[in-house]
């Protein structure tokens, strides 16, 4: 076992929840769970916290059949990433920064991965926003400011300093983006970046009774003088603010004004750094996608986002944004961690990603399979076949099958064979890289459906090494006797897998 699968088997041992434990070792629930499922290296300061917590010694977690990753895999992941740098080729990404990036010097390696993507021929319009760096400035020079529904009221004096603020940091992210890093694609390459005044305003007006001053929303985007910069390889810098046709200056909300960007100049994707690896459930687990009708009930059900234990008060600015680019035709928004070194990487080059997908309709699909599907599909079975963990078997007829989609991409599979009044579920399987995901559930209530239909009332498995999964989803087991006749002819009696049913 690898550190991360020991982790989750002591945790399991002392009943604890991912949450629970993640609080006593101050580590963010989704990055444990990464850590558990052995996508986020783990370093010793962590391990003496995780021996205290479990009281054990911190050789517990590394087990001597432990082997570390190969080269290969590095290689597998760059020959996966390929038809991803093809897909984005001369494609425009919006990205948005919150001013704590800057702050937490966590820029310089984000600036690395911005200029290694405009490398890749892709589209770069960066949006930061400054509200860490104006609350610093007004607090040292004892200038009082409130905000509403997480708004700052802009009052004149205030936006002397707001102005300055922005300058600042414009000039230090055009430097760090100017820079060449010494590992970097372009080092040796002229890396052009620009800003420029692309966004007229309006104030925002009185909310809840306040007049909101030099507070702004946006009017227009300039994007044809936006996309003369990309043509020209430019990396576009905006700052949240915006100006009136007769000179005034309004502060904008950063999160807003990177949806409008998108809108504007219909972005392939708009991409927002946040404080977790993306939307967590109640559970402090990471919600790999949310569409926006699911996204919409999240925030209607949310009345105190300061109390909401799966997003946080700033980044609940980001996911009303980001609703706002879905119902406006932006495809994709990606919500990434920022405190993971590579999150942008991972969440645009991978199937798999990082954080927290938003799409108008599901990226998943399940449906019967095909002829041309049956590669994909031995794909996923045969290393589960090798383990022992299904039987092998030739398709020989892909009617019975069904495969579950992500993105296009088969991630899982199931058979589903009538027997009087019973329907096996044979082939269960999830790709390996999306297991623990909520995929299997999705699959097994496909199935329940799929029974219903048949006006069948119980479905049953054979297994090997999976019996917990099944019993957590109201399997119970049951004599093989009880088996369907049929069933029964064609088991298999040297690999004595046991029988389960779910009444539904």
């Amino acid at each position: 076992m690898n550190p991360g699968q020991i982790i989750r088997k002591l945790r399991q041992e002392k009943g604890m929840t991912l949450s629970a434990l993640a609080k006593t070792t101050n580590l963010d629930p989704g990055n444990l769970s990464r850590i558990e499922r052995g996508e986020l290296n783990i370093n010793f300061t962590l391990l003496e916290r995780l021996s205290v917590s479990f009281n054990v010694s911190p050789s517990v977690f590394f087990d001597k059949n432990f082997v570390v990753n190969k080269p290969i895999d590095f290689i597998q992941s760059f020959r996966q990433s390929a038809k991803f740098i093809n897909q984005f080729n001369s494609k425009t990404f919006v990205i948005g920064i919150g001013g704590e990036i800057i702050n937490d010097e966590q820029f310089n390696s984000i600036a690395h991965d911005i200029n290694l993507m405009h490398s890749m021929n892709i589209n770069i319009i960066l949006v930061y926003g400054v509200r860490p760096q104006i609350d610093k400035k007004l607090k040292d020079k004892n200038i009082s400011s409130k905000l509403i529904r997480n708004l700052r009221v802009t009052k004149k004096e205030i936006l002397k300093e707001i102005i300055e603020v922005n300058g600042t940091l414009k000039t230090k992210i055009e430097s760090v983006l100017s820079s060449g890093f010494l590992d970097s694609p372009l080092l040796k390459n002229n890396i052009k970046v620009s800003s420029g005044n692309f966004i007229t305003a309006r104030p925002i007006g009185v909310i809840d009774g306040t007049d909101m001053e030099f507070t702004g929303q946006i009017r227009k985007i300039d994007s044809e003088a936006i996309f003369n910069k990309l043509t020209n390889k430019e990396i576009v810098v905006i700052s949240p603010l915006g100006y009136s046709p007769i000179g005034d200056v309004f502060n904008l909300s950063y999160e807003q004004t990177a949806a409008h960007i998108a809108r504007s100049v219909k972005a392939e994707k708009l991409i927002y750094y946040v404080n977790s690896s993306g939307i967590l459930n109640i559970h402090g687990e990471l919600i790999p996608e949310l569409t926006f009708n699911k996204a919409k009930r999240l925030i209607e059900h949310i009345e105190n986002p300061k109390n909401a234990p799966f997003i946080s008060y700033n980044d609940f600015n980001i996911l009303k944004s980001s609703l706002y680019a879905i119902n406006n035709k932006i495809e994709k928004v990606h919500l990434i961690n920022r405190n993971i070194d590579g999150s942008i990487i991972e969440e645009i080059f991978t199937d798999k990603g990082s954080g927290t997908i938003l799409t108008e309709y599901s990226l998943e699909n399940i449906r019967s399979a095909k002829e041309s599907d049956i590669n994909q599909i031995r794909n996923i079975i045969s290393p589960l076949e090798k383990k022992g963990i299904l039987a092998d078997r030739v398709i020989k007829d892909i009617g019975p099958f069904y495969v579950i989609e992500h993105d296009h991409n088969i991630i899982g599979t199931v058979a589903l064979y009538k027997y009087s009044d019973l329907l096996e579920m044979a082939c269960f399987a999830i790709h390996d890289k999306y297991q623990n995901l909520g995929y299997g559930k999705k699959l097994l209530k496909f199935c329940e459906k799929k029974a219903l239909e048949l006006n069948i009332k119980k479905l049953f498995i054979l297994t090997t090494q999976s019996e917990h999964w099944f019993i957590e989803n109201n399997f119970q087991q049951t004599d093989k006797k009880f088996m369907p006749n049929a069933r029964k002819k064609i088991y298999t009696a040297e690999r004595n897998s046991k029988y389960f049913i779910k009444r539904l």
